[in-house]
């Protein structure tokens, strides 16, 4: 039902990147605030978007096919909205390092891109970016806030990082109204579960609602985890407070957690499967960045943020949709 009391109540709101996972529960979101949506997606294999992500919505928003590189689709949907959600990219940090040249046409060229046509055909847009904790590299003191250095250890990481100076620059020479949130570990429903490319917990629930067994690199590491619903929760309070433009924010989790043990508690949750513990392969051990939990103070000292489902219950909820719904995500 439509709430008409609300920010967002026919508001116009562009999702590049809409057919993912963060996107499209977004896109679900903002349907349900009563807001117009449009959402723009690539479709690229390795980039996550997937039509049943919005199966239920589908009557309800418009969708375009379309790279976030063709320059004449970003014109004609960028001029009149209200908003602009940019979460389009590539997020898999091994295709950046064996494929630097793609990311950095699409995690970097693009984004320019994006930037220059609101510049000239909406300067007024409200433009909220997701940036990744990735451009942190390996910390140097836990928790990890946003004064810590940037120090990327992938192509990913660096050319996340210039997209998101990017927005930032924007905001205050040309002042189009951008803000960037730093995800960590984002999971829930719709993520991507075929490989690793988003994130290693989807191949895990991928196997394990398969009934195989997953392999924990070292499983020593220390990260936290957000659920999805939170993320769009802190995506919709950065759009509509003003406080938010040029700031720069971490999202994090409610509890950190070793990865082994939360292999352990994927298993007690599903009542079943079996993990086995490896070292950390070559490739992924030249580019991990060990332990990392977020500093969430200033996000929720601007804008009242904190994530609200506990990693337990969001874990639950993200095991029983993939029992149900796994054919539409392999």
């Amino acid at each position: 039902m439509e709430e008409r009391n609300n920010y967002f109540y026919k508001k116009k709101c562009l999702i590049i990147g809409g057919l993912g996972f963060i996107g499209s529960n977004l896109a679900r979101k903002l349907s349900a605030l009563g807001a117009f949506v449009v959402i723009m997606d690539s479709l690229i294999p390795d980039c996550g978007g997937n039509f049943f992500n919005i199966e239920d919505i589908k009557e309800k928003v418009d969708v375009y096919v379309s790279d976030v590189r063709e320059q004449h689709t970003l014109v004609s949907l960028i001029k009149g909205q209200d908003f602009l959600f940019n979460l389009a990219g590539r997020s898999s940090h091994l295709d950046s390092m064996d494929n630097p040249f793609v990311d950095l046409d699409i995690n970097c060229h693009a984004q320019l891109s994006i930037l220059e046509t609101c510049r000239h055909q909406n300067p007024d847009i409200k433009i909220v970016f997701t940036s990744t904790r990735q451009i942190y590299g390996r910390p140097e003191y836990l928790p990890v806030d946003e004064k810590h250095p940037l120090r990327p250890v992938d192509i990913n990481g660096i050319n996340k990082m210039a997209a998101e100076l990017y927005h930032i620059l924007y905001n205050n020479a040309y002042h189009i109204r951008a803000s960037a949130l730093r995800l960590t570990n984002t999971y829930g429903p719709g993520m991507r579960i075929r490989d690793a490319r988003q994130t290693f917990l989807g191949l895990w629930i991928r196997l394990i609602v398969e009934n195989k067994t997953f392999e924990v690199w070292d499983g020593r590491q220390l990260r936290d985890f957000t659920y999805v619903d939170d993320v769009v929760d802190a995506i919709l309070l950065t759009a509509k407070n003003v406080r938010s433009c040029g700031q720069i924010f971490n999202l994090g989790g409610m509890e950190n957690i070793h990865l082994k043990d939360l292999a352990e508690l994927l298993v007690r949750i599903n009542g079943r499967g079996d993990y086995t513990v490896l070292p950390c392969p070559e490739e992924r051990r030249k580019i991990d960045i060990g332990d990392y939990y977020a500093d969430i103070h200033h996000i929720n000292n601007v804008l009242q943020w904190e994530p609200k489902v506990p990693l337990r219950e969001g874990l639950e909820k993200t095991l029983s949709y993939y029992h149900n719904n796994l054919k539409y995500y392999i």
